[in-house]
């Protein structure tokens, strides 16, 4: 007689992938750029880390590294603040932010929100981009160096990872983990604004050659800082 076949273990994730609120304010619109707009997004970051400004790992007050590398336009992120030149890194001013990019914005906000109006007035100023090899990770954290609350709109091309979005009080829980794949798009805005959030880990080798990312994961964010003057203070 036959044995009778092991059950399977529940997927980690849901195997459909369909538009949906996470939280109230973070939404997730699976596929959202196509190749070719992923080929596009890889070239032009590709373009701003080789400068002005170089991609780095950026280095914490406490002497700590991240493990993520960094480049910045529009205005160049330090811990904890904004400045108009690298002056962690070489001194020089970063590069500006593109129209292009504002656009792209504006339309995942109405996109991701499914409301026509959703991207008016949105003026994304910078955009941090961060590069994960197979063995980086970045920590939970809030992105609240900004003096805007506007959304912050992030893009991912290549490698899938673990997107970990926690609440707004705490590292802890409660959290939800979230499959990030190439091409999806991650809004988080409203009252989901200020959640802690993270990628505990990235799956090497999932991402396809073909968006001109023959390894890693790049992950886009554009921000709004309600800034105007040279730089921000430190928190």
């Amino acid at each position: 007689m036959a044995s009778r076949p092991e059950p399977h273990a529940p997927p980690l994730f849901p195997l459909t992938r369909e538009r949906r609120e996470i939280t109230p304010g973070a939404v997730h619109v699976p596929g959202w750029l196509d190749a070719a707009a992923q080929r596009a997004l890889v070239d032009a970051c590709r373009g701003w880390a080789a400068g002005p400004v170089p991609m780095r790992h950026t280095r914490l007050p406490g002497g700590g590294v991240m493990s993520v590398q960094t480049v910045c336009v529009g205005w160049h992120w330090q811990p904890y603040r904004y400045t108009r030149t690298a002056t962690d890194v070489n001194g020089a001013r970063v590069a500006p932010f593109p129209d292009w990019l504002r656009e792209l914005g504006r339309r995942a906000l109405t996109d991701a929100y499914e409301d026509e109006a959703a991207g008016d007035g949105y003026d994304p100023d910078t955009a941090l981009v961060n590069f994960y090899d197979g063995a980086a990770t970045m920590g939970l954290h809030q992105d609240k160096d900004e003096r805007s609350r506007a959304p912050v709109v992030s893009l991912s091309v290549g490698d899938t990872c673990v997107f970990r979005l926690g609440n707004t009080e705490n590292r802890g829980r409660p959290y939800e983990d979230v499959e990030l794949v190439s091409g999806d798009l991650l809004v988080f805005g409203g009252p989901s604004r200020l959640a802690f959030h993270g990628v505990p880990k990235v799956y090497p080798g999932t991402g396809d050659p073909a968006t001109g990312l023959a390894t890693g994961r790049l992950n886009l964010t554009m921000r709004v800082t309600g800034l105007t003057g040279p730089a921000s203070p430190g928190r």
